[in-house]
């Protein structure tokens, strides 16, 4: 899951992620997808990713043994436990002020 606040990202961080996907072989790490080229499972063109292994600890680690080189249907598997979560926490914050008002209506 790219990191929205771009500023985290170190001012290299082009070159770091073409050399990671260089040092992969510009394939996908997990199902060996080529990048520019159509997936071998589900047909669309492959864009790889380069992954942070370590999500938590944010864009600042850099190093080989944190990254990994994903396509997008790697990429979004392994997110997936996160992208619930985040959209768990959407919802409740989303649905707090008409829980509020609902609330407020029943004591009326």
């Amino acid at each position: 899951m790219p990191i929205k606040d771009k500023s985290k990202y170190p001012p290299d961080w082009k070159f770091i992620s073409l050399r990671e996907r260089h040092r992969a072989g510009n394939k996908c790490e997990l199902c060996q997808a080529t990048n520019h080229q159509a997936h071998p499972i589900t047909g669309s063109k492959v864009i790889l990713t380069v992954h942070h292994i370590q999500y938590l600890e944010g864009p600042e680690n850099n190093a080989y043994p944190n990254l990994i080189v994903l396509c997008q249907r790697c990429h979004n598997r392994l997110d997936l436990g996160m992208r619930i979560r985040n959209a768990r926490e959407t919802r409740k914050t989303k649905t707090a002020p008409l829980d509020n008002l609902l609330n407020i209506k029943k004591l009326s």
